[in-house]
């Protein structure tokens, strides 16, 4: 059983040590799109080409309205941009005219738009409209694994264990403290165990490094 004052400890020390997330904004619209050209790309990338394509095309009626090669050619290259920019112009669509410009601040109707699940959503309603929500990708998964806080198979199952181990005061901040983290330090193929500040709370340390 994971102890509350372990996970309490383990937040402290990310806190300390994790840089900030690259992405500054908290306008939701801006996180939406920006996390939907997140996938399969790297940071640095998306970012940029975020900037980019909100300095042409800053609300969702100016990019409802923009032509789909324009929003690829300005993403590129982020992966699957043309994918991706058919898909940014549909959400976009949606928002402006069945939200009134508003990007929604629930989950169900989140989950309505396209390209977006349920780690892109909580993102969303985490940043934006500071809900108490654990947004779940292969870092959060990998890592809360690796800490044994769960044992889980699949992202999907890895929110629902967390929301029963974590305190809800830690919900909001794992996905930004964990993903920073798992780029740097706890890295899917061969993790920096010997720099790690956590390896003393560390399932995967004790059971594979120590010794």
């Amino acid at each position: 059983m994971v102890k509350d004052e372990d996970i309490g400890k383990v937040m402290e020390i990310l806190r300390a040590n994790v840089p900030p997330h690259p992405y500054k904004s908290r306008e939701p619209f801006k996180v939406l799109i920006a996390t939907v050209i997140s996938q399969r790309t790297k940071d640095e990338v998306t970012y940029t080409v975020a900037e980019k394509l909100f300095g042409k095309y800053p609300l969702p009626r100016d990019l409802k309205n923009a032509p789909t090669d324009d929003i690829a050619h300005l993403i590129y290259p982020a992966g699957f941009y043309k994918q991706k920019a058919k898909k940014i112009k549909e959400i976009a669509k949606i928002i402006d005219e069945d939200y009134d410009g508003k990007v929604p601040d629930n989950l169900e109707e989140l989950l309505k738009l396209p390209g977006v699940g349920r780690k892109t959503a909580n993102i969303v309603l985490s940043r934006c409209y500071d809900k108490d929500v654990i947004a779940v990708d292969t870092h959060v998964h990998r890592i809360s694994n690796r800490l044994g806080w769960v044992n889980t198979k699949t992202p999907e199952e890895t929110e629902r264990e967390l929301m029963k181990v974590l305190l809800k005061k830690y919900w909001k901040d794992i996905n930004e403290l964990l993903v920073m983290f798992g780029r740097t330090i706890c890295r899917p193929v061969a993790p920096k165990c010997d720099v790690c500040p956590i390896k003393k709370y560390c399932k995967y340390y004790k059971e594979n490094k120590k010794g």
